[in-house]
């Protein structure tokens, strides 16, 4: 990704290694040479028919006179809007000679805002700005660029060539600026002695206010070092005459030399600075700095912030709260509608973490599932990072609190950090940061998983190790991404600060979600590749700062993850892998669907092209496909929007999964995703959630789209604009996410809710529901969590193994007793029962140490009553709402394994 870029032009006519689709402000180009170009020569030009030409021949003259000393050279004329022949005369030197380009603006913006348009046009080792009409004498600048390697310690043009590339500023030369104030220029035709007294005094003011030292900060007569004059005007905000002491004053502040040089200087008729200028100059400088005063205090109050930052955080808070009002209009009695047990579930981790935490009892591991062999946490995604720290809430409030604060304010601070990271590395319009990040965030996919899925929701720990990553390239290239800025050895410190930090950002996120994180890993990758190949510069100079800050990464990782993933991978109640089935990929058509909960979509439509409604992991919709093909397209001249292209295209085909049916149609065709299908990891994953990789694709895509939108200079016409914002809302209101839907919550029942159950079960023993709780019904984790986990249950809801291998599975290994009651819950018909299983059936309560067996209300609880019934050979009890059967300690612990049952 590329850093924020300068306003855009137009740009004709070519030079030495220009990359195809060069714009002037290119957020690809911004601050990036070619080393084979040594001297850029920027004019910029307004109005300046009469006097363009000799200017011009004099240039491409002197440049040519020499062709060793020089190189490779690019002349650029910036046209600032003008309304006589300017262009034609420009274009047509430009025909003549292929190093000549001319940048037009679209209006008259005035001389800084031409001086950068052509500044960050350029791609030359140093760059040489010169007014049109040559006051200064193109041969000055044999003085200026002595002066430069005098500089860089009186090495050769030659040597400076091979040693100082200019791909990135450092401390290298700075700027050799020409000077009619110095006791040795020569002023060959002098104003008059008015407009000569107006102009020293407006230099004085200027040395006093900005850039105390420098005699002539106005003449137009300047050389800097490339690299270092792209990143100070990149970094420019006026565009009239006051760009010059804003640039000096950008080189001061960063260390780099200005130093002045005599030249000869000639009036010349028709110039175009007035001795009020001066005193606009003035004007500007006093503005620019109230308004970094003002930028300042914000800074202060919060490092970094912007007003609008602090509003579209505000919208993306509203905007969760909005879509889960349901749930918090209630929060006693509502359940989110399609998140099946899943909510029972993640309430159920919640409060067993606040447990363990209270109690200081290993955070990994729990037998208040699964009784008695418990449940391995760290192979659940109970979220510690934040089940851990939000202890005080649940214990406080309950987990039902927890829960709605984690998807709520989860989701608003996952699409702030889409906005900070796109803000900083992608665009510079901020709406348009928001735009990108409200669909990488709110899009369909994570809207499924909105309903069930935190792990999956809340991702706000991705786009900052994104960030840091990029960070660690950034230790080997210049602002935006281009090689050589400083390298590896100029920043050793902080390539090992960032690989700590990554070291610990990814050790978090190991604690929110490890599938989240190996997906954003698989999609980094993907992006890293396309843009390595295609930017074969940057990657060179990123590749090492990048190894050695993994390498601190992983030496932070390493001992902080050590025994956690042990425990996890061989602790007790470890398992293998997942089994999900070979239907877990997405069908094409899901790109194409609206998903249900999308403003113009329906449950009826999706839920055929989906496993279930919490993985509905594609459904972009066909409005949002076109426009993203039609958005690359148009930016394709772009290598970040080839990468993400490329990211997205190849998410999409793995989440096809192992094998492909084509629509309407009885062919199967070999996914790519069986290539990883078996691989240790992926082996776990649902291939189809591979999908959510294009989420945030798509969302960079959308903010460089809106802000070339917003920008007038790349998109001059309001109807060009205008329709294109229109193509974006289009797009974009049929995916609107609507507010999950709620149901009503069934009650605990009074039995467990009053405490009744403690006479019936001793220290050591469990209630054993009717039917046992599973991934179809765990409404049994409810009554633990809203109880305070006063008791254990045998079964639940969790990730477990199965089997000698170990395999894992939703729940606990099934047992004959947990079968047969949930295959009456299902059908509602009582089975045949004999002794063999009777005596099955008080065996695996003897397992389960079961102090209790407790029947609530529920559908077909007559057949479910009969069936226990038979089972245990005496009548249940009612008492406080449900039926139960207590079994006596001595009864239950002394069965014996039966000899027949299943």
């Amino acid at each position: 990704m590329g850093g924020p870029t300068g306003k855009h032009a137009r740009v004709s006519g070519g030079g030495p290694g220009a990359p195809e689709g060069r714009d002037g402000a290119d957020a690809e180009t911004v601050g990036r040479t070619v080393p084979t170009v040594t001297l850029s020569v920027v004019v910029p030009a307004y109005n300046e028919e009469a006097r363009l030409r000799p200017t011009l021949d004099a240039v491409r003259a002197h440049l040519g006179a020499d062709p060793g000393r020089w190189g490779e050279w690019e002349l650029i004329v910036v046209d600032d809007g003008s309304s006589d022949g300017t262009v034609a005369i420009a274009e047509a030197v430009a025909a003549e000679e292929p190093r000549v380009r001319v940048v037009r603006s679209p209006g008259n913006h005035g001389k800084g805002h031409a001086l950068r348009l052509g500044v960050l046009a350029s791609y030359g080792r140093r760059v040489l700005l010169t007014d049109a009409d040559l006051a200064t004498p193109i041969e000055e600048l044999d003085r200026l660029d002595k002066q430069l390697n005098e500089q860089l310690g009186g090495r050769d043009g030659e040597r400076d060539a091979e040693q100082h590339t200019g791909d990135g500023p450092d401390d290298g030369p700075g700027a050799a600026i020409g000077s009619r104030a110095h006791p040795d220029a020569r002023i060959e035709v002098r104003q008059w002695a008015l407009r000569e007294w107006l102009g020293r005094l407006g230099n004085r003011l200027i040395q006093a206010v900005a850039v105390d030292g420098i005699a002539d900060t106005q003449c137009g007569f300047k050389l800097f070092d490339g690299a270092q004059a792209r990143a100070a005007f990149a970094a420019s905000r006026l565009d009239g005459w006051g760009i010059d002491v804003e640039i000096l004053r950008y080189f001061r502040r960063a260390g780099w030399p200005v130093t002045e040089v005599p030249v000869r200087w000639a009036h010349q008729p028709g110039s175009k600075v007035r001795p009020l200028d001066y005193g606009r100059v003035l004007l500007e400088l006093v503005r620019l700095k109230a308004g970094r005063s003002r930028s300042a205090r914000w800074a202060r109050r919060a490092p970094g912030l912007r007003p609008v930052d602090l509003t579209v955080t505000v919208l993306f808070v509203l905007a969760a709260l909005v879509l889960y009002k349901g749930l918090w209009n209630d929060l006693g009695h509502s359940y989110l509608a399609d998140s099946g047990s899943d909510q029972n579930q993640w309430e159920w981790f919640f409060a067993v973490t606040a447990d363990n935490v209270r109690h200081l009892h290993n955070p990994l591991f729990t037998t208040f599932q699964n009784f008695p062999d418990g449940v391995n946490l760290m192979a659940n995604t109970v979220m510690l990072g934040l089940s851990v720290p939000l202890t005080p809430v649940t214990l406080a409030f309950g987990p039902t609190v927890t829960w709605a604060v984690v998807l709520t304010f989860g989701l608003a601070a996952t699409a702030t950090a889409w906005y900070w990271l796109f803000a900083r590395w992608l665009v510079r319009n901020r709406w348009a940061a928001a735009l990108g990040a409200a669909l990488a965030a709110f899009a369909p996919p994570m809207m499924s998983h909105a309903n069930a899925h935190p792990n999956f929701l809340v991702l706000f720990m991705i786009p900052v190790i994104i960030d840091r990553a990029l960070r660690l390239c950034e230790a080997g290239a210049g602002p935006g991404g281009e090689a050589g800025a400083g390298g590896e050895n100029g920043a050793p410190n902080r390539v090992a600060r960032d690989g700590v930090l990554l070291g610990l950002f990814m050790t978090y996120q190991i604690f929110l979600g490890e599938e989240p994180l190996l997906l954003a890993v698989m999609g980094m990758l993907l992006f890293a590749l396309a843009y390595a190949f295609q930017r074969r510069d940057v990657a060179k100079a990123s590749i090492r700062p990048l190894l050695r800050g993994l390498g601190y990464a992983l030496q932070v990782c390493l001992p902080l993850l050590a025994f956690p993933l042990y425990w996890q991978f061989f602790g007790p109640q470890s398992y293998h892998s997942v089994l999900h089935g070979d239907n877990a990929g997405n069908s094409p058509l899901s790109f194409l669907h609206f998903s249900g909960r999308a403003l113009f979509g329906t449950e009826a439509a999706a839920d055929p092209l989906a496993m279930n409604r919490t993985e509905q992991n594609a459904f972009y919709g066909w409005p949002l496909i076109a426009l993203s093909v039609g958005l690359g397209v148009w930016l394709w001249r772009l290598a970040v929007v080839r990468a993400l292209a490329f990211t997205a295209v190849v998410a999409a085909l793995l989440s096809l999964g192992p094998k492909v049916r084509i629509p309407f149609t009885d062919v199967v065709l070999t996914g790519p995703w069986r290539i990883l299908a078996h691989q240790p990891l992926f082996e776990s994953v649902i291939e189809s959630r591979v999908a959510m990789i294009c989420a945030p694709a798509l969302g960079a895509l959308l903010a460089l789209a809106a802000d070339r939108l917003g920008d007038v200079e790349v998109v001059p016409g309001r109807t060009e604009r205008l329709v294109g914002l229109m193509a974006l809302a289009a797009a974009l209101i049929p995916i609107i996410p609507t507010p999950m839907p709620v149901r009503e919550r069934p009650d605990v029942p009074a039995f467990i809710a009053d405490g009744t159950y403690r006479s019936y079960v001793s220290p050591g023993e469990s209630v054993v529901p009717v039917p046992l709780p599973d991934s179809g019904e765990a409404e049994a984790l409810h009554w633990q969590s809203a109880s305070g986990l006063g008791f254990s249950v045998p079964g639940g809801y969790f990730n477990g193994p199965w089997g000698p291998d170990r395999m894992g599975i939703y729940g606990a290994s099934p047992r004959f007793t947990s079968n047969w009651l949930r295959e009456v819950r299902n059908t509602g018909q009582v089975p045949p029962i004999g002794p063999g299983q009777q005596a099955q059936a008080r065996f695996d309560l003897a397992f389960w140490k079961a102090g209790v067996v407790v029947l609530a209300p529920q559908p077909n609880d007559a057949a479910l009553y009969e069936t226990v019934e038979k089972l245990l050979g005496e009548p249940g009890r009612r008492v406080d709402g449900v039926w139960i059967w207590d079994l006596p300690a001595s009864g239950a612990a002394s069965a014996s394994r039966p000899s027949g049952g299943s």
